[in-house]
């Protein structure tokens, strides 16, 4: 595995090392400060489509540096030092930039997290494929959100129904042990806190998230910001949960925020996904 093939091939270098030690870490000034702390001898700076800073790299006696403004605004200091070393320019699209970033930080984490432990029951894909087809015809090429997304069941049986999911979830270890079971896609992938999911995703037609809990009196604050945060990003959004309790409380979430919502009990699994809302804008 070469966790900086992607960025790497953009900035056209045959190694490059990110200076945020985490994808969340992207939105934090400080790495702006750091990266221009010394004297560089070539640099490169990406732009995007709108010719908006994506990233800079600098290279010192170490190798190859960079920081990325995908989250956060680039820094007049960080423009300065560029033009001191009289660097390249290049341009790509923020999408493709974004992905770049999300293999890099999904194949460092798996490379250095120990995988949670087996999560996956012999009929756990197969009932979720069979309630979202029920909800949703399979063969559509759209993007779908997979809330705590856990190790990455439902983005595998999103991907198998044709659509292209992007799974978050702050847990490294189930996304560890997604990645090397295949489920999850370094491209795919993002180890955030799901409050903050805005900051870092796009609005997408649908979302899931599947087995939801537990949302407990003491968690519910919680889990409502991250609901919020879910239906806030997509259009169509499948929330299951285990209990009846948990399923009223998700209910008038999506209430509160101006959805329709349909609301049954799946008999395919009265475990992980009994209870089921489905919300429209």
């Amino acid at each position: 595995m070469n966790a900086l093939r992607r960025a790497a091939r953009i900035l056209d270098l045959p190694e490059v090392r990110m200076i945020e030690p985490s994808l969340s870490a992207l939105t934090d000034p400080v790495y702006s400060a750091m990266i221009c702390e010394d004297p560089a001898a070539e640099g490169r700076l990406l732009i995007d489509e709108q010719e908006q800073p994506l990233a800079a790299a600098f290279r010192r006696d170490d190798g190859w540096t960079c920081t990325t403004f995908l989250y956060r605004p680039v820094s007049v200091d960080v423009l300065e030092l560029f033009e001191e070393t009289g660097g390249d320019l290049y341009q790509e699209s923020r999408e493709a930039w974004a992905a770049a970033a999300r293999e890099y930080y999904a194949e460092e984490m798996l490379a250095m997290v120990t995988p949670a432990a087996v999560d996956l029951t012999d009929t756990r894909t197969a009932q979720l494929e069979s309630l979202l087809t029920d909800i949703w015809q399979p063969g559509q090429e759209i993007t779908c959100l997979d809330c705590c997304c856990g190790s990455g069941i439902g983005s595998a049986v999103l991907r198998d129904m044709g659509m292209h999911p992007l799974a978050y979830d702050n847990d490294p270890h189930l996304l560890a042990l997604g990645l090397a079971a295949g489920r999850l896609v370094p491209t795919e992938t993002l180890c955030i806190d799901g409050t903050e999911a805005s900051i870092f995703l796009s609005p997408a037609e649908r979302g899931i998230g599947s087995m939801l809990g537990a949302i407990y009196p003491f968690t519910a604050d919680l889990w409502h910001q991250i609901v919020d945060e879910l239906l806030f990003l997509t259009g169509e959004t499948v929330i299951t949960v285990g209990t009846e309790p948990e399923q009223q409380l998700v209910r008038q979430w999506c209430e509160e925020e101006g959805r329709t919502v349909e609301v049954f009990e799946n008999e395919r699994d009265p475990i992980y996904d009994r209870f089921v809302c489905v919300a429209r804008r």
